[in-house]
C-alpha cells in the first residue's frame, strides 16, 4: 500500500515539493527558489523554464531523500501562485513567452478604460473580482496583443492559456491534459462562479479566444497522471488548487464563518461563507473556497500584495539582515509603541483600496532610528493590512471569525504573532503543520483517491501548535492602528 502523497506548492518565489503521511505529516520537503525578473517599473515576470525545472527537481529531491519510489506514492496534489499567466504552443510546448506574475501592474491603463467604460459592476457581478491588473485575463489580453503573431495562432487554435497549474499539469502528463480547477479559473476573471463555466460574454469583453482556454475540473478530480519519464514512474494527480484556497483546506476551515490567513509572499485572508457567494460593500473579493463532486463552495477574500516580500526586501534590498530569521531578535529590540510606519506598496495597494498607482513610503522616522525599527515597522505592516481586511470583513458579513488561523513562512515570528492577535484583538492559532498550503493539496488528492472519506475526517487532523491571545489595551491598539490610516493614506493616489 502507498504511503505518502506527493505535494507540488508552485510559489511566487520559490517551488517546492513535500511528501506527506496519511496523518498530514510532512515526512520530506524540497525548495528551490528561482530568479525574479524586473524589466520595467511595474512588471514582474518568471521564466517558465525556471518553474518547471525546479517543480522537477524537488519532486526528484525527495523521492531520494525518502528513497521512496513511486510505487510509495499514491498521487499528487498541485497548489500554485494564482492569477500568474502563461502562453504556450500546443505542438510544442514552448511558452510564447515568460509568465506575468499576478503581481504585475502593466495592464493597469487597460483596465482603467473597462472601468471608465462601465464594466466593473458585470465583471464582478459574474466572477466576483473587481477589474485590476492582478487577474489574468487583462494579462492574457495583453499576450495576444503584444507577442508577435500570438492572436492570429490563438484564432487558429496552435496555443493554450493556462494559469501556472494548468502549465504543470500540460507538462507533467506530456501535453495530454489541458485543465484547471475551479478556484484558479475562478481568479482568471473569465469565468462564471455562479453557473461555473466560462463566461461567453466575458471572453468577448477582454477579446480572449474560446480555444485558449483549459477544461475546469473539480478540485479533487482527475487530472491524468505524471509521465513516468519525469519520476520514474506514472502517478496519479488527483488534486488541483490554488494557493490560498489550498490553503484553507489545510487548516480545515470547512464551516461557514471560519477563516485563515497566509503570509506568504503575499498576505491573503479567506472566510468560508459556504454555499453562499457573498458580495462585498468593501471592496473584497468573492471567490470559489473548492468545489467537490460538482457543487461550489464559496469564500471572501481580501488581497495584500506584499507581505513576506517586505522581507526580503528589508534583506536583500536594503540588506538589514542576513537572514529572515533575524527579523524577531530585530523587532524585539525596540521600544513599544515606536511611531515608525512603512507602507510596503511596492507594486500598488491590494484590498480594499485597490491603488495599483500607489508607491511605498516609510513615515516617523527620527534621530534614533535604527534597523530595528525599520524591520519592526515592516513586519507590523503585515498585522496593519490584516486588520484592515478585518474591518471590511466585520462590515460585510456582520462578524469576521472569533479565531484566525494562519499559516505561511511569517508565522514562524513570534513577535509578529503576537502583535498581530494584539493588532486584531481575537486569538490567533498556529498550526502544528505550517505548510498548509501544500498540505490542502495533498488531502484534495487523497480525498480523490480514497485516503479520506470525507472532509470531517481531514478536520480531526488538524492541530494547534500555539494559540496567542490578545494582550494590548485597546486604546494603543487604535492609536497605533489611527497612525497605520494616516500613513496610508498619504501614499494613496486614488
Amino acid at each position: 500500500m502507498a504511503s505518502y502523497l506527493l505535494a507540488i506548492d508552485q510559489g511566487t518565489t520559490s517551488s517546492r515539493a513535500i511528501l506527506f503521511d496519511r496523518q498530514g505529516r510532512s515526512v520530506a520537503t524540497a525548495q528551490r527558489e528561482f530568479t525574479q525578473h524586473f524589466p520595467h517599473d511595474g512588471w514582474i515576470e518568471h521564466d517558465p523554464e525556471d518553474i518547471w525545472e525546479t517543480v522537477l527537481t524537488t519532486c526528484r529531491e525527495v523521492l531520494v531523500e525518502t528513497g521512496a519510489s513511486t510505487d510509495e506514492i499514491a498521487g499528487v496534489g498541485i497548489t500554485n501562485q494564482r492569477e500568474t499567466t502563461l502562453l504556450w504552443d500546443r505542438i510544442t510546448g514552448e511558452p510564447l513567452y515568460n509568465a506575468i506574475v499576478w503581481q504585475d501592474r502593466r495592464t493597469d491603463e487597460a483596465c482603467q478604460k473597462l472601468r471608465e467604460a462601465g464594466h466593473l459592476e458585470d465583471v464582478q457581478s459574474r466572477t466576483g473580482l473587481l477589474i485590476d491588473p492582478y487577474f489574468s485575463a487583462t494579462k492574457l489580453a495583453w499576450l495576444l496583443d503584444e507577442v508577435p503573431d500570438a492572436r492570429a495562432r490563438a484564432e487558429r487554435g496552435e496555443l493554450a492559456f493556462g494559469t501556472v497549474d494548468t502549465f504543470l499539469i500540460w507538462r507533467l502528463t506530456g501535453g495530454e491534459v489541458h485543465a484547471t480547477d475551479a478556484t484558479n479559473a475562478s481568479r482568471t476573471a473569465l469565468f462564471n462562479i455562479h453557473q461555473q463555466r466560462w463566461d461567453e460574454e466575458l471572453l468577448a469583453l477582454f477579446d480572449i479566444p474560446r480555444s485558449l482556454l483549459p477544461e475546469v475540473r473539480d478540485s479533487s478530480d482527475d487530472f491524468g497522471r505524471v509521465d513516468a519519464r519525469w519520476l520514474g514512474g506514472e502517478l496519479p494527480i488527483a488534486g488541483v488548487a490554488g494557493d490560498q484556497q489550498a490553503a484553507l483546506v489545510g487548516q480545515a476551515c470547512f464551516s461557514p464563518g471560519m477563516g485563515k490567513s497566509t503570509y506568504g509572499t503575499g498576505c491573503f485572508m479567506i472566510v468560508n461563507t459556504g454555499e453562499t457567494a457573498e458580495t462585498s460593500r468593501n471592496r473584497l473579493l468573492t471567490t470559489v473556497a473548492y468545489r467537490l463532486n460538482g457543487k461550489p463552495t464559496y469564500a471572501m477574500e481580501g488581497s495584500i500584495f506584499v507581505a513576506g516580500a517586505t522581507v526580503q526586501w528589508l534583506r536583500d534590498g536594503l540588506k538589514l539582515f542576513a537572514d529572515a530569521a533575524d527579523t524577531e531578535a530585530l523587532a524585539c529590540q525596540t521600544r513599544s509603541g515606536h511611531s515608525v510606519y512603512l507602507v510596503p506598496a511596492f507594486t500598488g495597494l491590494g484590498a480594499p483600496h485597490w491603488d495599483p498607482k500607489a508607491r511605498g513610503a516609510i513615515f516617523g522616522l527620527t534621530r534614533d532610528t535604527g534597523i530595528a525599527e525599520i524591520v519592526a515597522a515592516g513586519l507590523q505592516a503585515v498585522c496593519y493590512q490584516t486588520r484592515d481586511l478585518q474591518v471590511c470583513m466585520d462590515d460585510d458579513m456582520s462578524a469576521s471569525p472569533s479565531i484566525l488561523r494562519v499559516d505561511g513562512g511569517m508565522v514562524a515570528n513570534n513577535w509578529v504573532m503576537q502583535f498581530l492577535a494584539d493588532m486584531l484583538g481575537v486569538p490567533v492559532d498556529r498550526p502544528t503543520v505550517l505548510e498548509t498550503t501544500a498540505l490542502g493539496a495533498a488531502y484534495l488528492a487523497g480525498l480523490r483517491l480514497g485516503w479520506y472519506r470525507d472532509l470531517d475526517e481531514i478536520a480531526e487532523l488538524w492541530r494547534c501548535e500555539r494559540r496567542f491571545t490578545p494582550q494590548m489595551d485597546e486604546a494603543e491598539r487604535e492609536r497605533l492602528y489611527a497612525g497605520w490610516k494616516e500613513a496610508v493614506e498619504r501614499v494613496r493616489t486614488q
